[in-house]
């Protein structure tokens, strides 16, 4: 049985792709080179990989077997790589990033700018996701790490992963200095829903949390506008347009420079713990292990898991 390390990133990025054309782009190669390939793997193996048909191509149960152990087999490859890299030039290789939108803007973006310019042989991918949908994700090996909002439950629930306390959070509504709602000192969540919403997009897990928690206590936001930032939510804010449900780590300098006013809420899921989970088996690679590292001893994280409060600008 022979087959080369070649066909075996072509398999999986064809997998992940639902698509020959997909795979072959994501390896750089033809069409007709990736499908000749594949039929020489398949060969090889003696079994069908995927099962073609009109929305693409789909894994087989074979297919779904070996790409556990292709996906298992290619990060061990650059474990390798990364490990012996270490004693050339530093740390080296590619780390993949699950989050979801506020852990992602309130604490990892500017992690991750020191980090990478510490560690210049490092690149990393960056990739919004919905908090319920982390864990299973980093446990199927698409991802090295993920960071979502969540108690510890959430991720111990699902098998493969290892969990620790990343950092807390809050959630507070940023209001322009004249609104209404400025003068409040805290409030329950439904006594906003009457008010004007400024929000994320429609698909972030920012927005899909605030309709989600509004349906629950029987009612429907009145969004005016989606915007593609926390930074051009928070200055629609600012101007007065509508209320923004954000997290204080994402508001605390326009809070500080008093632009908008921070309303507390009266709400136990406004407190927000962040959790960082990477796979049980413990398998990264050293740059890896080091950027975990990075990310859980960020001073301005770390005084949030001893203080449980998200600090202020100035912090």
């Amino acid at each position: 049985m022979r087959y080369e390390l070649t066909d075996l990133r072509l398999f999986q990025a064809i997998a992940e792709a639902h698509s020959l054309a997909g795979g072959a782009s994501a390896a750089h190669i033809t069409a007709s080179a990736a499908s000749y390939r594949l039929k020489n793997l398949e060969h090889a193996l003696g079994t069908p990989l995927f099962v073609r048909n009109a929305r693409g191509m789909d894994l087989t149960p074979a297919g779904e077997m070996m790409l556990a152990h292709v996906r298992e087999l290619l990060q061990g490859i650059e474990r390798m790589h990364g490990e012996v890299g270490r004693f050339a030039s530093g740390l080296k290789g590619h780390i993949r990033l699950l989050a979801n939108s506020s852990s992602l803007n309130g604490f990892i973006i500017p992690s991750v700018s020191r980090f990478l310019a510490a560690h210049p042989a490092v690149n990393i991918d960056l990739e919004e996701r919905a908090s319920q949908a982390i864990t299973a994700a980093v446990a199927a090996h698409e991802a090295d790490i993920g960071i979502f909002a969540s108690d510890m439950t959430m991720a111990a629930d699902t098998a493969g992963v290892h969990a620790v306390r990343y950092a807390v959070d809050e959630l507070v509504l940023a209001v322009a200095p004249d609104h209404p709602l400025a003068r409040q000192g805290r409030i329950r969540f439904g006594a906003a829903l009457g008010f004007d919403f400024v929000c994320m997009s429609r698909t972030s897990s920012n927005f899909l949390f605030l309709r989600d928690t509004a349906q629950r206590a029987g009612k429907q936001p009145n969004v005016r506008l989606h915007a593609h930032s926390f930074e051009a939510v928070l200055a629609l804010a600012a101007a007065g347009v509508g209320v923004a449900l954000v997290p204080r780590s994402v508001a605390a300098a326009s809070m500080l420079e008093g632009r908008v006013v921070g309303v507390a809420l009266d709400e136990p899921w406004a407190v927000r713990e962040l959790t960082l989970v990477t796979r049980a088996d413990g398998k990264l690679p050293g740059f890896a292990a080091a950027f975990v590292q990075f990310l859980l001893n960020d001073p301005r994280v770390a005084i949030t898991r001893e203080t449980g409060a998200a600090p202020d600008a100035a912090s």
